[in-house]
């Protein structure tokens, strides 16, 4: 029982966390979700609870935020980040975890700039429009780039998760999953 009451602290600790974290200033597109989403994927038992935790996480901090329209490409997106931990991060190593967190961005920049081309007044609806709206998060804006700000709060947040939780296991062998 006290492992189960561990498990439910250690989850609303980690959902509250991380919807506060968006509403922090921070560099666009440098949040924890796509991290939080891959590691829910390789070490919740249920793992439909490594998706709804990212999901929750995003809602709650959009009440704050707003809503726009791209928020299903979005949703979409960490979705398919889930899924990707699910598959990639059968056995968790540094290089996966590194691997994933790129491929995650990645998956990100692609599903959401599509949409953002898809719905988008601003470009046509060309393949040029299309190679445009890609070319626009990946440039360079007040120093800041949408893609490359991604890769570092993947990278980042991901490093933070599974090493915590790798030295967490270490203090706490109750933690440790059942494989």
């Amino acid at each position: 029982m006290k492992l189960i009451h561990i498990r439910t602290v250690s989850l609303a600790a980690i959902i509250l966390v991380t919807a506060l974290s968006r509403l922090l200033p921070h560099p666009y597109n440098f949040t924890p979700i796509a991290g939080l989403a891959l590691f829910g994927a390789a070490t919740f038992d249920r793992k439909w609870l490594g998706l709804l935790i990212p999901l929750t996480a995003m809602l709650l901090s959009d009440l704050f935020i707003g809503f726009h329209s791209g928020m299903g490409a979005v949703y979409g997106s960490f979705t398919l980040i889930w899924a990707l931990g699910l598959v990639m991060l059968r056995k968790i190593t540094v290089g996966r975890v590194a691997a994933a967190s790129l491929l995650s961005s990645t998956l990100f920049f692609l599903v959401t700039n599509f949409a953002v081309w898809y719905g988008s007044i601003f470009y046509p609806q060309t393949p040029q429009g299309l190679l445009a709206s890609y070319a626009a998060g990946l440039a360079f804006y007040n120093g800041q780039s949408f893609f490359l700000n991604a890769v570092l709060g993947d990278l980042t947040f991901s490093t933070v998760l599974f090493g915590a939780y790798y030295l967490l296991q270490r203090q706490f062998p109750v933690l440790k999953m059942a494989r």
